[in-house]
């Protein structure tokens, strides 16, 4: 929840491969406070069934700029997988490793505000933007 001295944060993802919410992503945030200052590690989550952390870290007063640090490839992987599973008289023509292994998103936040960001994803690709 964003209060008028920090900023809130909150994520999902959609596998647009299949059209359903990512279940088990492992998300990592982190913040600083200023264009040069180190980041801050704040801790993470992991999506659910929904494709949704409902449980990431607060940000800390004075954050300026915000990381979500999303470990994709298992989850690509594992997808991969059942699909082929499903269609096994298909011919093999999928690379099975994941093309972006990881996806990281920075962004900046002003107190008081609430960013919402969604991660469109693919094997091949994915496109993030700021939700409501």
């Amino acid at each position: 929840m964003s209060t008028s001295t920090t900023a809130s944060v909150s994520t999902h993802i959609l596998d647009t491969s299949v059209g359903r919410p990512a279940e088990g992503v492992a998300v990592r945030l982190a913040a600083r406070s200023g264009r040069t200052a180190d980041w801050q590690a704040l801790g993470g989550s992991a999506t659910d069934a929904d494709g949704r952390c409902k449980d990431l870290p607060a940000l800390p007063e004075g954050t300026t700029h915000v990381r979500l640090d999303f470990a994709v490839e298992p989850y690509l992987e594992e997808s991969a997988k059942k699909q082929a599973d499903a269609q096994q008289d298909a011919p093999a023509n999928r690379d099975s490793g994941a093309f972006f292994p990881e996806v990281a998103i920075t962004f900046a936040v002003e107190a008081g505000e609430h960013y919402h960001v969604p991660l469109l994803l693919n094997p091949f690709g994915y496109s993030v933007y700021r939700g409501s």
